[in-house]
């Protein structure tokens, strides 16, 4: 048996990873690296191995950094199914189908680009029909339902607590006889969110645990203190009359904001203002959360049994789905909220509304969740006074500011907190989804608790186990 890393390997997008078992071969996760144009392309278009050879992919979550490349993996000849639970599939296929439109429209602003340059046009990495294909092949299994997906690999899910639907991957493989149990985490979530349940940690049995460490070098500020910084940021923008832009991930982040501004007003805190979500997906994600109730906490469940769900329905706040409507936004005055996807500021109607809002020192550039390098997310987040954006070139007057506290990874503290349940029988654990120096800061820590042998793998490296 042996694990080789194509994806997430001292980086924190692009999840995938291939286990080979009696001469089968899984792959855990299929997700979109993120990077410079031509390092997208070429990580992207490019697998470490022949597609048509792997029979299963077992996916995490319905995030694009671990789902995002399934339909170049179909497009190349995978035919096999796609094992997730039932929510990451209805999710999984509306963020497929955006992601396409993404590409095809990355890829016809470059081909115009370079018609003018007499150079040759852009292919983009897949099409919509691509993602069709792809939507097509996913296997819905519900949390604690064991199934195969190949010979001698017993698999289930279980609640990770990141976003709907999202899951550890538990194997209890036979391996030529002997038994092992191997344990994927995902993307774990944190303790005590609202909306949704508690992660589930590790058996401690596990022989070799996978996981993400994308905060292993701190822990996060407590809910509470995330919960104040963003009242004071909301209040003090609303005097001055501007507009609090919030790049936002259509999936998990965008709800759990807008859960906690409807706190604030509904509990008298925040003066009520027009909050607008302007994002097609979220719109879509919305719709499936109805649809599953079972998969939320019991006080969101409770809610949503009497058509109070907190995060999608409240006086003031608005979905906005056509461009006319997200154009007229343009035109309105603050006080008011605009939560936008991509949630690193890359792609987006959240790039439209960074244009027309990052001059004026009024309103507020609300950083919420982690930014890749190179994307105008982070370049924000660092404090570039110019930026570009539709390769215009903008003076960054606005204030930005960045709130950790409402990551849906979890912190130092809850990593460790997973971590210490194999301590003592684990015979490897391996680190991934995080940046070097953070991986490296909570080897550290792992090590003076005596937990380990550990390793935070080199991208295409591969570990016999």
């Amino acid at each position: 048996m042996k694990i080789t890393f194509n994806g997430a390997a001292r980086t924190v997008t692009g999840s995938q990873h291939l286990l080979e078992i009696n001469g089968k071969k899984i792959l855990l996760d299929c997700g979109l690296f993120q990077g410079h144009r031509q390092d997208f392309y070429d990580r992207n278009q490019h697998f470490n191995f022949d597609p048509t050879e792997i029979d299963a992919v077992v996916l995490s979550h319905a995030h694009i950094d671990h789902s995002g490349n399934l339909p170049s993996l179909v497009k190349a000849g995978f035919r096999g199914p796609i094992f997730s639970t039932p929510p990451t599939a209805e999710l999984g296929k509306i963020m497929l189908a955006d992601s396409a439109h993404i590409q095809q429209a990355d890829a016809e602003y470059a081909s115009k680009k370079n018609s003018r340059r007499g150079e040759p046009a852009v292919e983009p990495l897949y099409t919509m029909q691509d993602a069709i294909d792809a939507s097509n092949q996913y296997y819905p299994v519900k949390y604690d339902e064991p199934f195969s997906p190949i010979p001698g690999v017993e698999v289930r899910f279980v609640d990770a607590g990141h976003i709907l639907g999202s899951a550890a991957v538990v194997l209890n493989i036979n391996d030529n006889g002997e038994k092992k149990k191997f344990w994927f985490s995902g993307d774990i979530g944190r303790f005590n969110m609202p909306l949704l349940n508690d992660p589930i940690l590790p058996d401690n049995d596990v022989d070799y645990l996978l996981m993400e460490c994308t905060y292993g070098d701190k822990p996060h500020p407590t809910m509470d203190e995330a919960y104040q910084d963003l009242k004071e940021i909301m209040i003090k923008t609303s005097h001055r009359g501007g507009k609090v832009i919030i790049p936002a991930f259509a999936v998990g982040r965008t709800q759990d904001i807008v859960y906690f501004i409807n706190r604030m007003i509904s509990d008298g805190e925040l003066d009520p203002l027009p909050v607008y979500v302007d994002s097609p997906l979220a719109v879509e994600a919305s719709e499936i959360f109805l649809s599953f109730p079972e998969y939320f906490d019991a006080e969101t469940r409770q809610l949503m049994i009497e058509h109070r769900h907190p995060a999608l329905d409240f006086k003031g706040l608005t979905y906005i789905k056509s461009v006319d409507e997200s154009k007229r936004l343009n035109d309105l005055k603050g006080p008011m909220v605009i939560i936008s996807a991509s949630g690193m500021a890359e792609t987006g109607r959240i790039l439209h509304h960074l244009r027309n809002n990052i001059e004026n020192p009024n309103n507020t550039i609300l950083i919420v969740g982690w930014q890749a390098p190179d994307t105008l997310g982070r370049r924000l987040a660092e404090g570039d006074r110019q930026v570009r954006i539709f390769g215009q070139l903008f003076d960054r007057r606005a204030e930005v500011k960045i709130i950790n506290g409402f990551s849906a990874h979890a912190g130092q503290d809850a990593l460790l907190q997973y971590a210490r349940r194999v301590k003592g029988h684990a015979k490897h654990i391996f680190l991934v989804h995080g940046e070097p120096d953070k991986e490296a800061i909570f080897e550290s820590l792992l090590k003076q608790e005596g937990i380990g042998p550990i390793s935070f793998p080199d991208w295409k490296e591969t570990y016999e186990i």
